[in-house]
């Protein structure tokens, strides 16, 4: 080339362009940059021998300094920030940061449903049972959710619509030969729970079931009824399919006329709305599958009550006794008689009065009548329904007749009783308080009663209220009433009976 070549433009150093780099501030870089373009226009043309045009893409520019100044090294290797520089706008304080509110704890969903099991199946249906999770959580079980699915898809479809509390459920219209997987899900306002599921599918088909008659324990036994009671007996019964039921008596079919059947799928009803005697029996049912059968024996007894005795006779009577006899009724009402009651009446009163209940003989004697009554019997049958609506009455009476006996006492030699006074207990001396009463005692025996005579200082005390004088049983006592210092001296009780007299005496001192 002829034109001057213009020096190629020097790169400033790194190191200057760092330091004006730091020391041109962030908002004066943006300019520089958009205005780099408008100092050298692509469009002017420049001469031969002018400097050559810029080219396409401008040199790359340092990168814009910030407000922040890079951390400087320390000894420690920790980084410090350096401070802004003198004359930079300091950063906005930041406002405090609001304290996080406690978020409320969310309520837990229940736990799974427990023991899910499968209790029956048919040949369109099945049915579940389980038990309540153990937690139910704070707010309650709103129910269970039944969900289904087919064997080989995963296509999950509830079976019912609404929750429910119960831990039973039937899940009905299913095919035939399926195999469905189901699970049990609890539901609470907090959630649901993990579902319970079954480990294996189940198979939809009728289950064979030998029959079986379930004969209730009270029926084992004869079942007694009274003539006019209505019969109805339930018996339950199992088997599948459906099994065929029979009721036969004597090997013959029973009279639909008086007896009706009436047959479910699990029971059979019989029923007789009146009972009579010609009813008691033995009735056979059967209960038939496919050949397979069980049966069972129902005993049935209709009873009324029984007859009266008969040929009552009054056999002997003697002293305050009578003995009966009897035979047996004739019509017993179709029950063991379980003994005779026998009564008595008086033929001054009229009045019916039981002797002996329960009787197992057909004879007895009754005793311990009064002595000038006369009597009547009569004697009732009874069995298990009661006693007999008449009594066999004896045709006699018995006369209880009074036996002459003479008394004549006993012979008892006369005794001589006399006695002359006696004293058994005599008197002791006494010491006694000024003021206070006090008494004397002592006891004496006699025949006829002997007179008692009390003396003071060998002076007869005589009516004088100070003294109180009593005899009771052969016990003789003398009170002296708030006695005083001259009431004090030698006292003498005498008894005296036209046998002879006695006497004792004490010494009474008055401090």
């Amino acid at each position: 080339m002829t034109g001057k070549t213009a020096p190629p433009a020097k790169k400033p150093a790194p190191a200057a362009a760092k330091k004006k780099a730091e020391a041109a501030p962030k908002e004066e870089a943006a300019p520089k940059e958009a205005a780099a373009p408008k100092e050298e226009p692509a469009a002017a043309p420049a001469p031969a021998t002018e400097e050559p045009p810029a080219p396409e893409h401008p040199l790359e520019q340092p990168p814009a300094p910030t407000d922040e100044l890079p951390p400087v090294p320390t000894e420690a290797g920790a980084e410090v920030t350096p401070a802004p520089a003198e004359g930079s706008p300091a950063p906005p304080a930041e406002p405090p940061a609001p304290e996080p509110k406690p978020e409320k704890p969310k309520a837990e969903p229940p736990s799974c449903p427990l023991s899910l099991a499968v209790e029956e199946v048919s040949e369109n249906s099945f049915t579940l049972t389980w038990k309540a999770p153990e937690q139910t959580g704070q707010v309650g079980l709103d129910g269970y959710v039944v969900e289904i699915c087919k064997d080989g898809s995963s296509d999950w479809k509830a079976v019912n619509q609404e929750p429910f509390l119960s831990t039973r459920y039937t899940i009905p219209n299913l095919s035939s030969g399926d195999k469905i997987h189901v699970r049990v899900v609890a539901v609470s306002a907090s959630g649901a729970s993990v579902p319970a599921t079954l480990e294996q599918p189940v198979l939809i088909r009728e289950i064979l079931q030998l029959p079986k008659i379930r004969m209730p324990r009270h029926l084992r036994e004869t079942y007694i009824r009274r003539v006019g009671d209505a019969v109805n007996i339930m018996i339950p019964f199992q088997g599948k399919p459906q099994p065929e039921v029979s009721w036969t008596k004597g090997g013959q079919p029973l009279d639909t006329n008086r007896i009706n059947i009436r047959n479910t799928a699990r029971d059979t009803i019989f029923y007789i709305r009146q009972a009579q005697r010609g009813d008691s029996g033995k009735y056979e049912l059967t209960v038939k599958i496919n050949g397979a059968e069980d049966k069972a024996t129902l005993d049935i007894q209709v009873v009324e009550p029984p007859g009266p005795p008969q040929n009552l006779k009054l056999v002997d009577v003697w002293g305050f006794n009578v003995a009966l006899e009897w035979t047996p009724p004739a019509d017993n009402g179709n029950s063991e008689i379980k003994g005779y009651r026998v009564q008595k009446s008086d033929k001054k009163s009229g009045k019916w009065f039981t002797v002996l209940e329960r009787c197992t003989r057909t004879s007895c004697t009754i005793s311990d009548l009064i002595i000038g009554n006369t009597y009547s019997f009569r004697v009732f049958s009874e069995n298990i329904c009661g006693l007999s609506d008449s009594a066999a009455v004896t045709s006699g009476v018995a006369h209880i007749e009074k036996t002459k006996t003479t008394y004549q006492p006993e012979k008892i030699p006369q005794r001589d009783m006399m006695e002359p006074p006696k004293f058994t207990q005599p008197l002791t001396d006494r010491a006694t308080t000024r003021g206070y009463s006090t008494h004397l005692f002592c006891s004496v025996r006699g025949f006829p009663q002997p007179k008692i005579i009390w003396l003071k200082n060998q002076m007869e005390i005589r009516e004088d209220p100070k003294y109180i004088a009593l005899i009771d049983q052969g016990v003789c006592s003398l009170e002296i009433r708030k006695p005083g210092p001259f009431d004090g001296g030698v006292y003498t009780c005498k008894a005296v009976n036209p046998l002879g007299e006695a006497s004792v005496d004490c010494r009474l001192d008055v401090k």
